[in-house]
Formats: C-alpha cells, structure tokens, sequence
C-alpha cells in the first residue's frame, strides 16, 4: 500500500491544500520538461502511458474498499491528464528542434485548459468521471488532457495564423 500510495499522491503532493489537483498538475509541469529534454515527444509519451497504468494501479490499491471512488489526495491521474496537455508543444518542439522552453505561452494555455477541463468536467470529462471507479478517476484526466491539448493546437494555430 506504500507504494501505492507514493504513486497516487505523487510522493504526497496530494495532501496538500487547497485544491490537491492544482498542486499536482503544477508538480508534472517540470517532470514533462524532464523527459522532454532527455528523450523529446517519444519519450514524453511513452511516460503519459506509464504514468497512466501506474496510476491506474495505485489508485485501485487505494480506492479499494472504499465508498470514495475519487479521494482528493490521488492526483496522479492530473499528472497524466497534464502531461497530455503538452505533448503537442513537445511533439512541436521535437519535430522542429528547438527549445520547448520557447513556447512558454503554450505551457501556460495547457496548465490553464487543463484545469479548466478537469473542473469543470465537460461532456465525456463528466461521463468517465461518473463511472465510480479507478479507471474512470484515470480516464476523466486523459479526457480532459486530450481537450486541453486541442485547445493547445486551436490556439497555436490562431497564433501563427493558420487559422
């Protein structure tokens, strides 16, 4: 159950307060760099995947039992949902070699739609929300992840005028 714990909480970054899931979408933020900078898009995304079956586990170990499906403290599913967000910005930056540092605004459009998406719980966001289990906990980040990154394209895309 430790580890578990450690991975759902991401090292305990869940208890904190107020708003866990801000705190744990913020302390992807420079772990996304991370493996950004080591291993570009590929390896970004290999970890959402990774990130993704991990916290799949931990939070079934730790929602076990329980009648709370989605306890605040597990936020590794933000973590996931997060690191989605990037990846058009990594692939982006990976693709056209340069730094991702460099398109700064779009980090803040993903933490900002990020957020967005997974308060709010639009739609599908809502649906996988509502299944009352592990899996649904992870899937309503990954969905709201996919938003975010759409709305990070859509506004790349009004920037640089394609639109």
């Amino acid at each position: 159950m430790m580890l578990a714990r450690l991975i759902g909480t991401l090292m305990g970054v869940g208890y904190l307060r107020p708003a866990p899931g801000t705190w744990g979408s913020l302390f992807s933020l420079p772990y996304a760099w991370v493996l950004h900078v080591i291993g570009g898009f590929p390896l970004l995304a290999l970890g959402v995947g990774i990130a993704f079956l991990k916290g799949w586990w931990a939070t079934s170990r730790m929602t076990a039992g329980s009648s709370d499906h989605d306890p605040s403290e597990i936020v590794v599913d933000e973590l996931v949902g997060q690191w989605i967000a990037l990846l058009p910005l990594s692939y982006a930056a990976w693709s056209m070699d340069i730094s991702i540092l460099a398109m700064w605004p779009g980090w803040i459009a993903a933490f900002a739609l990020f957020r967005l998406f997974d308060i709010t719980k639009p739609g599908p966001v809502g649906w996988a929300d509502r299944r009352g289990d592990a899996l649904g906990v992870m899937l309503d980040d990954v969905i709201a992840g996919i938003f975010a990154a759409l709305g990070v394209l859509a506004l790349a895309a009004l920037y640089h005028g394609v639109l």
